[in-house]
């Protein structure tokens, strides 16, 4: 899949990224920065004029997550000043079944932003792909590309 990837888009490098403590596996298109706190912390990198970022972060409780969730996506609307449009389903493989889970496309002012909120347990993860133009064929791979793993 990889190898697909890199020949349909030579601007972006994918390569596999497992954050510590995320918990979290993602395919990145360069290679990312790494920055982490007690129970949070953000990956994000830069490649063919689009920013990439994964965040994640814990809830005090488990029941909180989905709110969490709802709570994220109205943020990242918001700072837009945008109105948050309804989700679009959402699959990430280990992922905790949310209704709250989902995807969204944001646009205007000559900028793309797509965001995807799921999580996993108590942990809530965010997803972002922001540009001056959208690129669906990136942001698929970006999506497809994580998956939540088990604490070992």
């Amino acid at each position: 899949m990889l190898g697909l990837l890199a020949a349909c888009q030579p601007a972006l490098n994918w390569r596999e990224v497992r954050p510590a403590q995320s918990g979290a596996v993602a395919l990145f298109p360069c290679k990312p920065d790494v920055e982490q706190r007690a129970g949070m912390g953000l990956v994000q990198c830069e490649a063919a004029g689009s920013r990439f970022a994964l965040s994640w972060a814990d809830t005090p409780d488990a029941a909180q997550a989905g709110a969490a969730l709802k709570a994220m996506a109205q943020a990242l609307a918001a700072k837009l000043g945008q109105p948050l449009p309804p989700a679009q389903p959402l699959q990430v493989a280990g992922m905790t079944p949310l209704p709250e889970a989902g995807q969204h496309r944001l646009g205007g002012d000559g900028a793309a932003t797509r965001v995807a909120v799921f999580a996993h347990g108590g942990r809530v993860y965010q997803a972002v792909m922001s540009g001056a133009r959208d690129d669906a064929p990136a942001w698929e791979a970006f999506i497809a590309g994580l998956r939540v793993e088990p604490a070992r």
